[in-house]
Formats: C-alpha cells, structure tokens, sequence
C-alpha cells in the first residue's frame, strides 16, 4: 500500500506510517494548511478535522483553525514565519498558485508559484519508518532576498496543555534534559556559533504536559544541519502550539541567485503514543536504517592517546602505547593532537598537515606499520576547518579564514576559521586529507572542531552564504573521501558534543558526545544523548582516576560500566595504571566484546532517571538478549533505592542470568532485580539475560 495518499476532491494529502499519519491540504487560495499529525486517519476522517473552524476567530488573530503548513508572509499571518523574501521593488508578502504535485509510495513533492513574481517553492515530503522528513525548495528566475528559508513548520493537536523538552549545555556538559511547561509566546532555541552546539541540541519533543517514559503522546522533530540553526516554538493565547525550523538564525539572509535551486536541509518528524521512551526507540530505529552510513558494523574499541600523552608524541611513545592498547584489547589505535607541523601546543602549526620531522623522522609509516601489526587499525586526529596565524598555511594565505574588512580577527584556542564556503579553501582540505588516507593507510579520522564562528565575513564574497556554505562543504568532504576510501571510518567531534546533529551523522560513524570523561557525569550526558541518538553511535572513554577534568575518584569498574553503555573507548595513561587495574580493564574489555551487539544494535530502556534516582539504570534489548547496566552515584549511608523494574520483555517468557539464575519475565517487568551495593559511594553493576 502506498503510503502517499491524494484526495483530489478536498485538494488534500496524507502520509502514513506504521503508527500515525500526517495530513495537509490547500485552501481556496492555494495556501498549503496543517490539518493533522498524530494517530491514524483516513483521508475522509482528515477531511472531517479539516471542517473544523475555532470559535475564538476575530480580526486580531489568524482566521481559522489550521496553521499554514509553511507559515510565509503575507494575509493576516501574525506569527512566526517560516519563509520570508523580499523581491527586488520591496515587496515581501506572498501569495501562491498551485502547481502541481508529483509522488511516489513514499514521497510527495507539492509546487507552489507565487501569484506575479518568478519564484516557486516546493514543499517535500518523505516517509522513513516512523519519521516523516520535510524539507523545502526554492527557484526564481530572477534575483531574490532570502531573509528566512525554514526546512518545515509543525502543528500540536489541540490539547489542554503543552510542554517543551530540549537540552541545555555548555562544554564538558553537553545533552542535559530540560523538560518544563511552555509559556505562551515564542520560545527560540538557536545556534549562532556555525555548529549545532555544545549549548542546545538541533531538536525538540513536545506533549500536553502528561506523557511518561513509557507512556502518552509525543510530538518531536530533529534538524539534519551541522551549522547555525534556528527552531521557534509558539504558543499562542488561544492554545495553538506551533513551531518551525531550519537552517541560519537572525540577521544572516542569503541571495537566490536567477536560476538557482536553494534547498534546506531535512526537519524530521514522529509521533509517538508511548511516551519518550518509545519516541527515543523510534528515532533510533530511524538513524540507524535510513541516517547512519554503516548501520550493521560493529564499532571496535579505540585507545586515543591524547590524555597519555597531550602534545608530547613522538614515534616512540606512541609505539609503546600502542602495544599497551593492544594487550588489553583494543582494535583501533588513534594518535590525537600534536603530530603535525610545529604542534607543541595549541598556539602554532594547526594548517600545516604533515608530520613533525623531528618526531616522527621517517614519517608516520612506521607507526602505522606497528599498529597494523598488533591487529589493531590506525587513526589520526585532525581539525581540517581550523589555522593558527602562527602558521605555514596561515603566513601564505591570510584571506582564506573567516574575516570582516576593518575589524580585528577574534582568536578562540589560538586559532581561526577558515572559509570552507570558499571553493578553493574546501579544495585544498579535501586534497590533503585524501592524500593523508591514501599515502598512509589511515583507517579512522577523529574529525575536530574546536571553536564557533566570529567575524563570519568574506570581503568580496557573499558574506551570508558562509553559514550554510561552509556546512554543506565540510559534508561534502565527508561524503567524498567516504566515497574514495570505503574502508575509512570518521569520529564527528566539535570539542566534545559542539556538533551533533541528523546532518553529522550521516556521514560519520560515531560521535564524541562530550570531552569530559567523568563517568559520573557521563551518566547524565549519555542520559541527554540518547533521548535521540542511538547507542552505537556514542563514543564513552574509560580514563584516569582522578579524572583529567573535574579531578574526580571513580573506581574502574565504575568507569567501564559506564562506558560500556555506549561504544566502549579507553583513553587513559596506561603506562601508569597498575597491573591489578590492566588485568581487571582486559577482563572488562573482554565483556563488552560479548555484549557489545546488544548495546551498539539493541533496542534502549532508560529504567530510572539520574537527575531523581539514587541508582540508575539502562537495558538493552536484542532478539532474546538482555543487558542491563546499573550505576549508584555516592548517596546517603544505607539511603534505600526502590530496584529499577525491567521492561521490552515477555511476561511469558524466562531469563536466565550469567550465573545460571532463570528469571520470570513477568517478575523482572514488575519487580525488577535486587541488585545488593556495599557502602555509600561509586557502585555498579553488568547484568546479562539470556531468553531460554
């Protein structure tokens, strides 16, 4: 069955999937109208929701009941607009004609044009899985302002109440969960940095105020777009709740040059009727069949030695620590920053991308030769966006960073931006690196990127294009040195977490979700993550003790445990820990090889909260495999905790644990598991089932 439906007679559409459906039409004056998006409908039960008027209309508000499915300028439209243009004799309001629609059994592309101008739009529609994605185009034929170009706009029923979920951060605290009643008026979220931020994720979930982990409806959507962004959420006196996102925030407008097609990037969104837990598992199930670019690979376990060694590497350290990595079981060895030009420290040499001649004096064959050699594949660091003004690079081109005519060049890190947007800057970084992959086997890049975006100007160049050209060039290296080396496999990072987002991580592996490694604090990160983000794409480090960050103690089982939930990494000095701990880490890392299908492929259950709960805890479902992971933060002396109830399971069904115990599901499911910590401080636990 197609899943694109076209009722001709009420000049409406609807879209199915497995458990919603979405639906919009065109009014009398061709203006494309929100009609429905939640449970299934039939297109004559839309229709009947589309009758519907509201009895608060007046001459002060927007008529009607249904919002424009892309809010735009122009009639009595007083909120927040989606698309806003100015032709070239100052017109700015918009009015369409319709032109036509084209579909296939997934996918629906409705064409406007406007009434007397040379522009049409074109509103896009496909259905993956449980996700709708939208997305929009526009093409004049002759020169036009583009003040705002939304992806999309999105409609809540009515409903009695409303409440808005994001995440709140900053550097080293990515992904913290917000969720709080939303006010009436206009509620922005934004980037203004050139990534998608340590500070707010690119997504937002909404519901009336009574949805749950596991049950009640939620309405989210998620931007694909690495760069600068913009989602407003509105409510109005009258119980409206709309929002609408894209590309860019205030302030920064772009050209449509006559002949041009300019096209946003894809704002996803699903439905759900149980609860964030269920909203979470669909959008996993989406990156992970129809976003990430190898869904089915395990990812190996990396050593980084970055905190082992910061910017003191050399072949001879690295090769030691490569054997030491290899010992305890690690399949990816990766030398972070240093390694290049006059690297020393973070004030010289970031642009010039090849090796140090007096640290590696016959380059870096050797140390990959070693790596190989151990059965290990071989990684680099590199910030491909970023130059120091102490550099060879920066010396000989001055104008390829990011800059204002007559203004000073802000250095964030000692560094500065370089112009991506730039055909010839994006040329250049794209040479290098494939020459770097090609010439040295590179099997894995740690792609960073470690400031935002100032003086975001390019005298003689389109200023406003820079924030959506960089981006789309910086994914058009990804996509190209992916389609040049099919082995290669690509890390996202922005200083931890600064860029995670549907765009990123369509062409990368995994994400860096935060640079502090703090297994107390990860807990609450990784939280945050995976309110959207599957497990196998979250790169979590085991480091030192105390941690490198806060100086915090965690014992190592602790640290691992809290690792393992995600895609296992060890970045800790190895040469220092003790054999006691190197025995206990192989034994560690020996585990999450067992267990690693059910987390990095599994289906997540977050059994507790930690911003609430004293012990924590999150499952992991695969076919009849189960693993749950149980962390306890220092509480309170003998303070009682109620044990986390199981879910996803067969009340029917029996489980059997590591150490020969058969489980009733129905028993797990409404009792959970006693699991006895000593003591007051760090605990944690690995508890496997398998279904007999």
């Amino acid at each position: 069955m197609s899943l694109v439906e076209h009722d001709p007679a009420r000049r409406l559409w609807l879209l199915r999937t497995p458990e919603s459906s979405y639906a919009f039409r065109l009014d009398a004056d061709d203006r494309p109208r929100h009609v429905h998006w939640g449970p299934p409908l039939t297109p004559a039960q839309a229709a009947q929701v589309a009758a519907r008027r509201n009895p608060a209309d007046s001459s002060f508000d927007e008529p009607g009941d249904e919002r424009q499915e892309l809010p735009a300028e122009g009639g009595a439209f007083f909120g927040v607009a989606a698309l806003a243009v100015r032709y070239e004799d100052g017109t700015s309001a918009l009015e369409w004609r319709y032109a036509g629609h084209t579909s296939t059994e997934d996918s629906l592309v409705v064409r406007l044009a406007d009434r007397h101008y040379p522009l049409e739009l074109s509103l896009h529609y496909r259905v993956r899985g449980d996700v709708v994605e939208r997305w929009t185009s526009l093409r004049a034929d002759e020169p036009v302002s583009l003040l705002r170009t939304d992806s999309a706009a999105w409609t809540l029923p009515r409903r009695d109440g409303a409440r808005l979920t994001r995440t709140s951060g900053a550097w080293s605290a990515e992904h913290g969960v917000l969720r709080e009643p939303l006010p009436v008026g206009e509620t922005t979220l934004t980037s203004r940095r050139g990534v998608s931020s340590h500070q707010v994720d690119p997504w937002v979930m909404l519901d009336a105020g009574d949805a749950t982990e596991t049950a009640g409806e939620v309405w989210s959507t998620a931007l694909a777009w690495s760069g600068s962004w913009r989602i407003t959420v509105e409510r109005t006196h009258t119980g409206r709740v709309t929002w609408t996102g894209g590309f860019g925030h205030e302030n920064v407008a772009w050209r449509l040059r006559p002949g041009e097609t300019w096209e946003t990037p894809v704002f996803a969104g699903l439905y759900a009727a149980d609860g964030f837990g269920g909203t979470s598992r669909r959008w996993h199930a989406y990156v992970r069949e129809f976003v990430q670019p190898r869904p089915g690979e395990l990812r190996p376990i990396v050593y980084n030695s970055w905190e082992a060694t910061g910017w003191d590497v050399d072949e001879k350290t690295e090769t030691e620590l490569a054997a030491a990595a290899a010992k305890l079981g690690a399949e990816l060895f990766v030398m972070d920053d240093g390694w290049f030009g006059a690297r020393t420290g973070d004030a010289a040499g970031l642009g010039d991308w090849t090796a140090n001649a007096q640290r590696f004096p016959a380059g870096l064959k050797p140390l990959a030769d070693a790596v190989h050699a151990h059965g290990m594949r071989f990684g680099l660091w590199v910030e491909p966006e970023m130059v120091n003004p102490d550099s060879d690079l920066y010396r000989a081109h001055p104008d390829w960073v990011l800059h204002m005519a007559n203004r000073e060049r802000t250095a964030l890190r000692n560094q500065l931006v370089l112009n991506f947007a730039r055909a010839d800057v994006a040329g250049w970084a794209h040479e290098w690196l494939d020459r770097l992959v090609g010439e040295h086997g590179i099997d894995y890049l740690k792609w960073d990127m470690n400031r935002a975006f100032t003086e975001a100007g390019w005298p003689g160049g389109e200023a406003g294009r820079v924030w959506v050209d960089h981006v789309r060039a910086v994914h058009a290296i990804l996509d190209r040195l992916r389609a040049a080396h099919p082995a290669l496999r690509i890390q996202g990072c922005a200083g931890g977490g600064g860029r995670t987002d549907l765009g990123i991580l369509a062409r990368t592996d995994e994400i860096w979700a935060s640079d502090n490694t703090d297994a107390a604090d990860r807990i609450t990160i990784q939280h945050g993550y995976g309110q959207l983000y599957p497990a196998g794409t979250m790169s979590a480090w085991v480091t030192d003790s105390p941690n490198p960050t806060t100086g915090r103690e965690a014992p190592l089982s602790f640290r691992f445990h809290v690792a393992m939930a995600g895609v296992l990494g060890l970045g800790g000095d190895l040469p220092r820990w003790s054999a006691a701990e190197l025995a206990e880490a192989a034994e560690l890392v020996a585990l999450y090889k067992e267990i690693r299908p059910v987390v990095q492929h599994g289906e997540l259950y977050r059994l507790a909260d930690p911003a609430t709960s004293a012990l924590t805890a999150v499952q992991y479902v695969l076919g009849g495999e189960v693993v749950v992971f149980f962390w306890r933060r220092p509480a309170e002396f003998a303070r009682p905790f109620t044990p986390p109830r199981l879910a996803g399971l067969d009340p029917a069904g029996r489980y059997r644990d590591s150490g020969g115990v058969v489980h009733d599901g129905a028993v797990l499911l409404s009792h959970g598991l006693d699991v006895g910590f000593p003591g007051s401080g760090y605990a944690s636990a690995v508890v496997r089932l398998t279904r007999v």
